[in-house]
């Protein structure tokens, strides 16, 4: 069996008081931070690890265990472990709700993927009327019944959120908003040719892990967290005419606010 590339991966300490298979862990995780095993790289075998460090399959199995729980590998029966992509989507948080973004017929999720230079897709789409909860409804001005849109988001094919919009019946019932496809610029360009000319938005975020009906609709790997994000968008009276519940991968994005100094 050939030798791993010198300067590939590093020796073990066996002055450290780490365990053995935390440091395998730690190489492995330096030389894929630092680019020695690309995204969708093959990492060396159980074997090729076991023969560079000198171990027992037990602790290289226990070693590639903790990558995968951090979400760093996946793997792949009968073909190996292979370094997980991560491809991120920069969210322009202080421009992707722009008015000439919608003037243009673009919704904020076309815009974030024009900037990734990706491939867009919305599927599980459900659009039906319902009592909103508690939260939503506080939101809301406490409305009896609310439309609420249903879908998810792939960029190049890959699941990267899963949101729920919530607008009153009042606004929504009987537009364009209450139809599977709203039109060029989405629901926000309906909202202003209803009248509600949006003034500001209101985003909540906080980062958990994912429940286990989110881990099957955005395909997640072990160990990688989701992004929970609340938005409430008000119109220029100061009424609030949609609450947007998304849940994001959260490897599949890199939170960008412009924080102005004054």
């Amino acid at each position: 069996m050939a030798a791993l590339a010198s300067g590939l991966l590093g020796s073990l300490d066996p002055t450290s008081d780490r365990a053995v298979f935390r440091q395998i862990a730690d190489h492995l995780r330096e030389a894929i931070d630092k680019g020695r095993f690309a995204e969708g790289a093959k990492l060396p075998s159980e074997s090729e690890l076991v023969e560079h460090f000198s171990v027992s399959r037990m602790t290289v199995r226990n070693a590639l265990s903790i990558l995968q729980s951090e979400g760093l590998v996946s793997s792949e029966h009968g073909k190996g472990v292979f370094v997980r992509p991560r491809p991120p989507v920069r969210r322009l948080a202080s421009d992707r709700f722009a008015r000439r973004h919608r003037e243009q017929g673009k919704s904020a999720f076309i815009v974030e993927a024009d900037a990734a230079g990706s491939r867009p897709e919305v599927d599980n789409l459900e659009v039906k009327e319902e009592r909103p909860s508690t939260d939503v409804s506080a939101r809301l001005g406490a409305p009896r019944r609310v439309l609420a849109r249903r879908r998810r988001y792939l960029l190049d094919g890959r699941p990267v959120e899963f949101a729920t919009s919530y607008l009153p019946l009042d606004i929504a019932r009987d537009t364009p908003i209450a139809q599977p496809n709203p039109g060029p610029g989405g629901i926000y360009a309906r909202l202003e040719e209803l009248g509600h000319t949006l003034d500001h938005f209101e985003e909540e975020i906080r980062a958990r892990m994912p429940s286990p009906l989110e881990v099957k609709t955005l395909q997640l790997a072990t160990g990688v967290p989701v992004i929970h994000l609340v938005r409430t968008a008000f119109d220029t009276k100061g009424r609030a005419v949609e609450v947007c519940d998304t849940v994001m991968a959260a490897d599949a994005y890199i939170l960008n606010y412009h924080l102005p100094a004054k």
